[in-house]
């Protein structure tokens, strides 16, 4: 006998979760007015708890809450909230677009701000500007994509938290910045300055093969204050490392596993100027790990 699977429909917790999100100042009060901080610790240490009884309840809550889609992960039993999370998926679950001439998107995400870098100006939310020196913690290390494009992709809890490297490539520097961890949605960005740039954040700086350099800026954000990179012996978190840049020679194949988010939350990804956005990447658009993200650009190496 066949058996069919019933139609996705969001639950009633998921519609409360709705309705209660687009209040935006009660938005904003119960994920931001809160010690962001010591709660983002807590979660980190409650997620990876493997005790049957709080594994079972705690991810029941969270697909009853959220659009979660488990059907393309590996494994369908998880030993822990976090090991849901940081799922891996079946092998071919995510198609990489291979065409050389293409950056693929390193990861799920829903487009935010994005477009042509304004001098050495970004945008989080309308009439919200931050520089890019700030958000790199240097001036000098960010010169390279002063009027180049970027594209803000951000992750909610339900999604992919894995990332993939765009291109192939190699990673030259990681420079980790400590910092808060506000919530990173659009509520928030409308409303807190300089969001990117007061978040606990990474700076990976990869070089193309073709000499171009590219940059792929995870920031932390409530609940999310830990991020895996495989090229490195450690997990970096809240003070793992100081502001000094790290530099190392570790090789991509374009689609390739970099390493992941503990919950969910922004990767912002910057290139030289003569790159241009893949068609439909725009404010609003869902995009999947492996397609189209920025049309490649001829523009010589630079340093």
């Amino acid at each position: 006998m066949t058996q069919t699977t019933a139609p996705t429909h969001p639950s009633a917790l998921a519609r409360l979760r709705d309705r209660l999100l687009l209040q935006e100042d009660l938005n904003f009060l119960l994920t931001n007015r809160v010690p962001r901080l010591a709660l983002t610790r807590f979660m980190g240490w409650f997620s990876k708890i493997e005790n049957p009884l709080v594994r079972e309840a705690s991810i029941a809550i969270w697909r009853a809450c959220t659009d979660i889609d488990l059907s393309d992960a590996q494994e369908q039993r998880f030993k822990s909230l976090h090991a849901m999370f940081t799922r891996a998926l079946k092998p071919g679950a995510r198609p990489v677009v291979m065409d050389p001439d293409v950056l693929a998107s390193p990861c799920e995400g829903i487009v935010g701000a994005c477009g042509a870098v304004d001098g050495t100006r970004l945008f989080q939310a309308k009439g919200f500007p931050y520089e890019i020196g700030e958000l790199f913690g240097d001036e000098e290390a960010a010169r390279p994509w002063h009027g180049g494009q970027y594209v803000t992709l951000r992750l909610t809890s339900a999604m992919y938290h894995r990332f993939h490297a765009p291109h192939d490539g190699t990673v030259e520097q990681l420079r980790y910045l400590s910092g808060d961890t506000w919530n990173v949605n659009p509520i928030a960005l409308k409303r807190v300055e300089r969001l990117f740039c007061r978040n606990e954040r990474a700076v990976l700086r990869m070089r193309l093969a073709g000499g171009q350099p590219i940059a792929l800026v995870p920031v932390a954000a409530i609940l999310v204050a830990s991020i895996r990179l495989h090229f490195m012996d450690t997990l970096l978190h809240l003070r793992t490392l100081g502001a000094q840049p790290v530099d190392c020679a570790a090789p991509f194949a374009k689609g390739q596993e970099m390493g992941w988010f503990e919950h969910g939350s922004t990767i912002i990804v910057l290139a030289p100027k003569g790159f241009a956005l893949a068609e439909g990447i725009a404010e609003g658009a869902r995009i999947r790990m492996g397609q189209a993200l920025m049309q490649v650009g001829s523009t010589a190496p630079c340093a």
